[in-house]
């Protein structure tokens, strides 16, 4: 499918956060560090992974030789009933769950660099596309990944939340590129620090988010003692799918809802991981953390929890009717029953996720309150008696009508109108209305305006973010920092381009080709990964002098010991850990 037709599909408020792939822009060392990394991963990972993942890797679109385009994954996407887009890096958590619950795989545009070949700081393509995508040729892992997606974009995010993803995106971006300075880094790893080491207890969100990390990025399936990698942080590192082999350094624990209150340090190998015993058993999990959650709860417990959280939230009454903004108080009566709800700042009104017209946050800019439960006499919730009904208690339109609940609180005032959707009362609009509490306290005095009252008995949900996202969008794409557009040596991508000719038989072996190799190892000493390159395409002479170069550079350059040893021998990292 054309990446435009994908785009045009989404909702309006989601395709701003997509890119588009120009693969041009990919570099012969990108296209390089790709097939490193895919070669030697395959390899570690043929025994180690679940079964499905060398299968799926080739059923979505995802070739060991070359970057993939997005183009080529959607076609096979298509297929699993999936679809995939480009972003830039990291985006807002509860964005990336509603692509998620879309059964869209957002994927990274860039590679990493070839700094960081066994990890990486940033999202990459490599992550986000032979990390995620191969599972989803499971039926049950996908309809796991998509229920995911759903519960996480109700979770309730604290303001502090959104403050470290914030923080870890700047961090992540200024990690991979090679022109920040160490006083950059420095400074943006202290602010993450600061705001990892909150006393605040954890969100919803930031729970959610745990047991994402110990499931879909570093889970094991099978038992404890016999497990294979599903986990796409680990599929994707070539570092992290050996270090989690090692039963000593790294505890294996059954899975259960537990996890969510062991946090994770994303800067260092995980010193214990958490074994599902099948994809059904992820899904079991995911919907016992679910229904402790203010979506399924409701209620003012879960409001005095959007209140707390400080960021915008949505409540739920049983008629449906859908307020959206920043929760500032809840009153409740003897028995813990939520009897009034109150909003500072903009506030949506909706139903069934679309806003109600003329009760935007242009009209509701200082905030809302209402009434929540039964009115005396009334047999039946407000919302559901029709304008006749509503008359026979004196409550008609142009007229002075009393509403008394029977939590005490009264709204008195003259009615105006009456919005009704679907054969239910929504919202009650009054002019001159006084409301109060039971001890006579004005929640609501005539010189404010006129009053808009929810029609609703119960609050049955409350989430996180607004009912109608494209009519209030909380998140808007970060910009892409400039500082990531590092300046590319031409002659070295020329040297890159070159051996991938040679291997594809693009280009002929002869004298003048043999001449560009020398040249190339001559003007690029410690070129390793262009020596790893060249080992594919080597004569026998060639092929000596390379292997004495990268090792001469592991030995002179520790942090490429590694590396240059995975390049001389594949099977190096299997020989260590035995």
């Amino acid at each position: 499918m054309v990446q435009q037709d994908i785009i045009d599909s989404l909702p309006a408020h989601l395709r701003p956060f997509v890119k588009k792939q120009e693969y041009g822009r990919y570099t012969p060392r990108d296209q390089a560090v790709w097939r490193f990394v895919m070669k030697h991963l395959t390899l570690q990972l043929a025994d180690s992974a679940h079964p499905v993942y060398l299968d799926g890797l080739a059923r979505t679109g995802i070739a060991l030789d070359h970057i993939p385009s997005i183009e080529e994954m959607n076609e096979c996407l298509a297929q699993l009933g999936w679809r995939a887009v480009v972003v830039d890096g990291f985006i807002p958590p509860a964005i990336f769950m509603e692509f998620q619950a879309l059964k869209v795989l957002v994927i990274a545009l860039d590679m990493r660099s070839v700094e960081h070949v066994f990890y990486t700081p940033a999202p990459d393509i490599v992550h986000e596309s032979a990390g995620h995508a191969p599972f989803i040729v499971d039926i049950d892992y996908s309809e796991f990944l998509q229920r995911f997606g759903e519960v996480g974009m109700k979770a309730v995010a604290t303001r502090e939340d959104l403050e470290q993803y914030e923080a870890i995106r700047r961090l992540s971006i200024l990690k991979e590129c090679s022109s920040s300075s160490e006083q950059e880094i420095a400074d943006a790893e202290a602010e993450l620090e600061r705001l990892a080491n909150s006393e605040q207890p954890p969100s919803e969100a930031a729970l959610l988010t745990r047991l994402h990390w110990w499931t879909v990025e570093y889970g094991l399936v099978g038992e404890p003692e016999d497990y294979r990698i599903f986990g796409a942080g680990i599929l994707s590192s070539l570092g992290e799918s050996r270090h989690c082999l090692n039963d000593k350094a790294v505890q294996k624990l059954p899975l259960t809802v537990d996890a969510v209150k062991t946090p994770y340090d994303i800067t260092r190998e995980q010193p214990q991981l958490f074994v599902t015993k099948s994809c059904k058993h992820l899904s079991q999990v995911l919907e016992e953390f679910a229904e402790s959650m203010c979506f399924k709860r409701g209620g003012a417990a879960s409001l005095r929890t959007a209140i707390a959280a400080a960021s915008i939230c949505t409540a739920r009454y049983d008629s449906g009717m859908q307020v959206s903004g920043v929760f500032s108080e809840v009153l409740c009566d003897a028995v813990g029953n939520a009897t009034y709800l109150r909003t500072t700042g903009p506030t949506q009104l909706a139903y069934g996720d679309s806003e109600i017209f003329g009760h935007g946050v242009a009209y509701h800019g200082e905030g809302f309150g209402s009434p929540i439960g039964h009115i005396k006499d009334f047999s039946r919730c407000l919302s559901e008696y029709t304008i006749d009904e509503l008359a026979a208690h004196n409550i008609e339109i142009g007229k002075l009508a009393r509403l008394e609940y029977l939590s005490g609180i009264t709204v008195e005032g003259k009615l105006e109108q009456v919005f009704r959707q679907n054969q239910r009362n929504l919202i009650l609009s009054f002019s001159d209305c006084t409301v109060r509490d039971l001890a006579g306290n004005v929640l609501f005095d005539p010189a404010w305006g006129n009053y808009d009252l929810a029609a609703g008995s119960a609050i049955e949900s409350v989430y996180g973010g607004v009912a109608d996202r494209t009519a209030l969008q909380l998140y808007k794409p970060t910009p892409r920092t400039e500082t990531l557009s590092t300046k590319q040596d031409e002659q070295l991508m020329a040297c890159y381009a070159l051996v991938d000719q040679l291997r594809n038989g693009e280009s002929s072996e002869g004298p003048d080709a043999q001449e560009a190799l020398n040249a190339a190892l001559a003007n690029y000493p410690e070129e390793w990964l262009l020596r790893a390159e060249m080992l594919d395409i080597a004569s026998d002479s060639l092929r000596k002098r390379l292997y004495i170069e990268l090792r001469e550079l592991g030995d002179t350059h520790p942090s490429l010991r590694e590396l240059t040893a995975l390049a001389i021998d594949p099977e190096y990292p299997f020989a260590q850990s035995a």
